[in-house]
């Protein structure tokens, strides 16, 4: 009886010394926090999507590793994503007054809501939708970046 005593004591001492062991090597994950500036609206909510790859980006979810939308409060929203792997990510923003989760266009693509994107690229009818690589930035550790809304196309 002795010996199944001592058998269970270190049976449960490895189980808890391997689950110990798993949670020290986890993957090291940050936090990306998102400010976006330049709202000309004091209505709807601001939806944000971060990419991994330039499939979809920036007008469709292919990619997308998370997605958010916060209420506009002011001139200026901040949201957090949390547990992001390090790599390389890119980050598209709606102003989204009529609650629909996408960037609304007219008829030859223009925008017809505010928009941006990580690092603030020009867009116009000359530069068209910005590439992944323009946009993109790496994510090591906690990471802030600033995003300045567009309610038209750059000249």
């Amino acid at each position: 009886m002795l010996n199944l005593s001592k058998f269970s004591f270190y049976l449960l001492a490895t189980l808890a010394s391997l689950s110990l062991a798993r949670t020290v090597n986890a993957e090291p994950s940050a936090t990306l926090t998102v400010v976006v500036d330049g709202l000309r609206h004091k209505n709807g909510e601001v939806c944000l999507r971060i990419y991994s790859s330039e499939k979809g980006f920036p007008n469709s979810n292919t990619s997308e590793v998370q997605s958010g939308c916060t209420p506009i409060t002011g001139t200026s929203v901040k949201k957090q994503f949390l547990g992001l792997k390090p790599g390389t990510y890119a980050v598209a923003v709606v102003d989204d007054q009529n609650g629909d989760h996408k960037l609304n266009k007219d008829f030859l693509g223009i925008p017809q809501e505010g928009f941006g994107i990580s690092k603030n690229p020009t867009v116009s009818i000359t530069t068209g939708t910005p590439k992944f690589r323009d946009a993109s930035f790496v994510v090591k550790k906690n990471t802030t970046i600033k995003i300045v809304m567009k309610y038209s196309l750059d000249p």
